[in-house]
C-alpha cells in the first residue's frame, strides 16, 4: 500500500446531499492526505456523518487509532494489510501491537485482513494465510469487527473463515463476488460493503450481487482515496462522494433511496458497535 496523497487532481464537485445520513464504512484518510477536519465537513454537507478510517500496517493502524480518538465522527480500524503481510510483515512484535491497538476503545474493527491473490504471488500467499487466521483471532478475543480485505480470493476466504471459525460480526470490505457468494455470505449474517466498483458499467454481476443482498446486510464505503464512484472513475475519490454509490445501490436493488439509506446507517452502527 503506498502512502501520501494518491493524486493532485482536481477532486469532483460535491454530489446532492443525501436526506438521510449514512456512514463512509471503509476510508484511509491518512492515505488521502490534506485536512482531516475539512474532509469530514465536506462529507457531513452532503450526509455522511461517520467515517471508519482503517490501518493498513502498524503506522497507519496507530494513526487510524490516534485519528479516532481527536474527531469525534471518526472510528478506527487496526490490521496488517495482506499484501504487506506477503511481504513478511506480520511479525510477532507487529501482530502484538495489532491486538494492543484492537483493544482501545475508538478501535471498533480489526482490518483489513484477508487474502489477496491479485498482487501477492503464491510465494507469499502462506504468510497472508497466516496472518489472516491471526487477524481473525485479535477479532474474537478482543469482540470487534473482522473487515476482510478479498481479491480473487473468493474460496480460500471462505475456506479460512470456515475453518477458523468466523467472527460474530464479519465485514467483506469492498465486497467483489457475485450473487452466489453474496448469498453464501448472507446465510451466516455477514456484511457486505459497497464500494465505487458497484457503479462501473461492466461490472453486472457485482450488481447482481448487491441486488441479493438482504437489506439489513448492507453497507457502503469509499475505500478512498481509490476506487471512486462513476461518472468520477480516476479521479481522487473521499467521503463526500459516497452519495454516488448510494444512489447506484438503490437504483440496483429497487428501493427507496431514503429508506436503504436509513438501513445502512444502522447496520454500520450495528457491525461497527457505535453510538
Amino acid at each position: 500500500m503506498s502512502r501520501g496523497s494518491r493524486s493532485q487532481e482536481e477532486p469532483p464537485p460535491a454530489p446532492e446531499p443525501l436526506a438521510v445520513a449514512v456512514a463512509d464504512s471503509h476510508c484511509h484518510l491518512d492515505i488521502m492526505g490534506g485536512d482531516v477536519q475539512a474532509q469530514l465537513d465536506l462529507a457531513l454537507s452532503v450526509g455522511i456523518d461517520t467515517v471508519v478510517q482503517v490501518g493498513v500496517d502498524v503506522e497507519s493502524s496507530r494513526l487510524s487509532a490516534d485519528l479516532a480518538a481527536r474527531f469525534d465522527s471518526v472510528w478506527a480500524t487496526v490490521a496488517l494489510h495482506p499484501n504487506e503481510a506477503g511481504k513478511g510483515a506480520a511479525t510477532r512484535e507487529a501482530l502484538q501491537e495489532i491486538e494492543r491497538l484492537a483493544q482501545l476503545p475508538q478501535v471498533r474493527g480489526v482490518g483489513e485482513t484477508g487474502l489477496d491473490h491479485f498482487r501477492t504471488g503464491p510465494e507469499g500467499r502462506d504468510a497472508q494465510e497466516d496472518s489472516f487466521r491471526a487477524h481473525i483471532a485479535i477479532a474474537k478475543e478482543t469482540g470487534k469487527a473482522l473487515v476482510i480485505h478479498d481479491r480473487d480470493a473468493h474460496d480460500d476466504v471462505l475456506r479460512v473463515l470456515r475453518e477458523e471459525g468466523a467472527p460474530e460480526v464479519t465485514v467483506f470490505h469492498c465486497f467483489s463476488g457475485d450473487a452466489a457468494m453474496a448469498r453464501t455470505c448472507a446465510e451466516v449474517g455477514w456484511y457486505l460493503s459497497f464500494a465505487g466498483p458497484v457503479t462501473f458499467k461492466p461490472n453486472d454481476e457485482l450488481r447482481a450481487a448487491a441486488a441479493v443482498c438482504p437489506q439489513d446486510r448492507v453497507l457502503v464505503e469509499t475505500d478512498a482515496p481509490f476506487l471512486t464512484p462513476m461518472p468520477f472513475r480516476g479521479r481522487p475519490n473521499a467521503p463526500y462522494l459516497v452519495p454516488h454509490t448510494m444512489r447506484s445501490l438503490a437504483a440496483t436493488r429497487g428501493e427507496d433511496l431514503d429508506e436503504l439509506c436509513a438501513a445502512v446507517a444502522a447496520n454500520t452502527r450495528r457491525a461497527f458497535s457505535l453510538p
